[in-house]
């Protein structure tokens, strides 16, 4: 695909240059992921919730930065997928946990490594010291590396 060149006055812009590259990579992603049948979101919430077993709803929007209204939607989704299921907490009996299922496991695990490839695609124009350094850069940026406690 031809891409348009940026009029001279914006390309030195940082959010004009932000925007179009966050553009590019979405559309990317959606194509990478189309065949796996979920988006970047449903995808994000799944390796949250294999990563950290047995969140509420809750508690993953709160990892994820959503709206509880947000959360249950893209719950429903996964559901209606059957990515993953609601259970009753054993310690809280008020409170569901949301699991994968074991079809959830492996649609993570096939699109996390379609989604890893499609990302080093994209970062394949900077060497590899440049695109270590572009994405420990990002994470300062969004606040990642205070998140993770790295400073």
């Amino acid at each position: 695909m031809t891409r348009d060149v940026p009029p001279e006055v914006l390309s030195s812009r940082l959010g004009y240059l932000l925007k179009h590259a966050y553009l590019r990579l979405a559309e990317e992603s959606s194509r990478v992921l189309a065949p796996h049948g979920i988006d970047g979101r449903e995808l994000a919430v799944l390796a949250v919730l294999d990563a950290h077993d047995g969140l509420s709803q809750l508690e993953a929007a709160g990892k994820l930065g959503i709206d509880r209204t947000t959360m249950v939607a893209l719950v429903d989704a996964l559901e209606d997928k059957e990515l993953v299921e609601r259970r009753r907490s054993p310690q809280d009996r008020r409170k569901n946990t949301v699991r994968l299922t074991p079809t959830g496991q492996e649609r993570l695990r096939d699109a996390e490594s379609a989604r890893q490839e499609m990302e080093d695609r994209f970062l394949a124009p900077l060497s590899d010291a440049d695109a270590t350094r572009f994405v420990r850069a990002l994470k300062s940026l969004a606040g990642a590396d205070e998140a993770s406690g790295s400073a």
